[in-house]
C-alpha cells in the first residue's frame, strides 16, 4: 500500500510538469474545459431550452458525439488482437496507449450522456440495489453495464501494467491476460449494444435494420485505428517514446478493410432504402436529398460521403504508404466517420415524427460550447495518462529504493 500511494502521489506531481509546449497545451484545454463547463452550468440554470433539440428531435449533438466515440473506444481492441493474441511486437509495445485513449474516451462517453441527462442528479435511479436498474429488460441498463465494465477493464489492464513496470516486476500473467481476452468481446459489445439501442425503438423506422450493428463496428474500426495513427505520431514527435513506422501501417491495414466494408454497407443501406421505396424512405430523403423544403442535413451527408471515399481511396492506393498522405486519408476518414455515424444517424430518425411532422435540428452556440469542453476534458486526461505512462513505460520513473 505504501508503494502505491506514493505511486498515486509522484505521478500527481508529474502531471504537473513539462516544458512550455505542455504548459500551453494543458492551458489550453483547460480554458476550453472550463468554458464548456460554463455552457453546461447554462443549461442547467435554463433547461435543455438552450440546446437545439425539441420534442420531436430529443436526440441531437450530445448523442450524436456519444454515438461516435463509443466506436473510438471499442477500436482500441484493434490494438489488443494483434499485440495480445499475435505477438505482434511493434504493437505490443505500444497497446498499452490504445487502452489509456480507450478510458479517456469512455469518460468523454460518459460525459455526453451526462449532459444529454438533463436532470444528472436524477442518474441515482439507475444504480442497482439503490435505484430501479430495470436489467435485463431495459437497453439502456445494458449499455450502462457495457460502457461502464468496459471502463474498468481498460482501467484495471493498462493501471495494473503501469504499476508493475513502475515497481520494476513482471506482471502476473493471471492478473491481466484473463481481462484482455475478456476485453476483445466487450469491445465488441459495446458498440453493438448502442445499435441496439436505436434498432429497438419501434417507432423510428430509419433505424430497423439488421446491418445498424455491424456497420458501426465497421466505421469503429476505421475512425478509431486513424485516430490512434495520428495520436501515436504526436506521441513519438513530442516525447522519448518509440513508435515504428511498422505499427503505423499495421494499423492502416486494418482502416482499409473496415472502411471498405463500411461502404459497401452503406450502399446495401441505400438500395434496401431507396429500391422499394416505401413510405419508410421518408427519413432516408429527408438525409439525402431533404423533404418538403427542409434540407439541412444534406450537405452534411454529401460531404461526409465524399470524404469516406476519397480516404478509401487514398488508403487503398500505394501513397497511403508515405506517411503525409496516410494521415491525410486519416483525417478525411475521422470527420467522414463522425458526420456519418453522428448527425446523418441520428437527427434523421427523428425527421419526420410519427405523425409526419418535419422538424430540423441544429445545434445551438451553447450546445456547440457543451461538446468543445467535452472533447477539451477527454484530451485532457488522455495528456495527463501519457504524461505519467511514459516515463514508467521508458524506465525514467521506477520505484524509490
Amino acid at each position: 500500500m505504501k508503494d502505491y500511494l506514493a505511486f498515486l502521489r509522484r505521478s500527481f506531481a508529474l502531471s504537473f510538469v513539462g516544458d512550455w509546449r505542455y504548459y500551453a497545451w494543458m492551458t489550453l484545454l483547460t480554458v476550453i474545459a472550463l468554458i464548456g463547463l460554463n455552457a453546461w452550468a447554462v443549461q442547467m440554470a435554463q433547461g435543455l431550452g438552450t440546446t437545439g433539440m425539441t420534442n420531436q428531435v430529443s436526440w441531437g449533438a450530445y448523442i450524436a458525439n456519444f454515438t461516435y466515440f463509443v466506436g473510438i473506444a471499442a477500436a482500441a481492441v484493434m490494438l489488443v488482437i494483434p499485440a495480445y493474441l499475435y505477438k505482434t511486437e511493434p504493437l505490443k509495445k505500444v497497446v498499452i496507449f490504445g487502452e489509456l485513449l480507450a478510458v479517456a474516451v469512455i469518460v468523454v462517453c460518459l460525459a455526453f450522456v451526462t449532459v444529454d441527462l438533463g436532470r444528472p442528479d436524477r442518474f441515482w435511479h439507475m444504480i442497482p440495489l439503490i435505484g430501479k436498474f430495470n436489467w435485463p429488460i431495459s437497453m439502456l441498463s445494458w449499455d450502462v453495464v457495457a460502457l461502464s465494465g468496459y471502463l474498468l477493464l481498460n482501467m484495471h489492464i493498462a493501471g495494473y501494467l503501469i504499476y508493475k513496470q513502475y515497481l520494476d516486476e513482471a506482471p502476473n500473467p493471471k492478473f491481466y491476460k484473463p481481462f484482455v481476452f475478456i476485453s476483445i468481446v466487450w469491445a465488441i459489445s459495446i458498440h453493438t449494444v448502442t445499435a441496439f439501442l436505436y434498432v429497438g425503438l419501434g417507432g423510428r423506422s430509419f433505424w430497423h435494420s439488421a446491418i445498424v450493428a455491424p456497420r458501426f463496428l465497421a466505421s469503429a474500426f476505421a475512425a478509431g485505428p486513424s485516430l490512434i495513427i495520428l495520436t501515436f505520431q504526436v506521441i513519438r514527435h513530442f516525447t522519448r517514446m518509440k513508435v515504428e513506422d511498422e505499427a503505423l501501417f499495421l494499423l492502416r491495414r486494418i482502416v482499409v478493410v473496415a472502411m471498405v466494408i463500411n461502404l459497401f454497407l452503406l450502399m446495401s443501406e441505400l438500395f434496401a432504402e431507396f429500391y422499394p421505396h416505401t413510405f419508410h424512405v421518408a427519413s432516408a430523403e429527408y438525409l439525402w436529398f431533404g423533404l418538403h423544403g427542409a434540407d439541412k442535413l444534406v450537405p452534411w451527408i454529401w460531404i461526409a460521403v465524399t470524404l469516406n471515399v476519397i480516404a478509401t481511396a487514398i488508403f487503398l492506393s500505394a501513397r497511403s504508404h508515405r506517411l503525409v498522405w496516410l494521415n491525410a486519408a486519416c483525417v478525411l476518414a475521422i470527420v467522414g466517420i463522425w458526420v456519418e455515424k453522428g448527425m446523418g444517424l441520428i437527427v434523421p430518425g427523428f425527421v419526420p415524427t410519427p405523425l409526419g411532422e418535419v422538424v430540423e435540428y441544429g445545434p445551438t452556440f451553447n450546445e456547440s460550447l457543451v461538446c468543445l469542453g467535452i472533447l477539451a476534458l477527454g484530451a485532457l486526461l488522455y495528456t495527463i495518462m501519457i504524461r505519467v505512462a511514459i516515463p514508467v513505460v521508458l524506465g525514467g520513473l521506477r520505484r524509490e529504493a
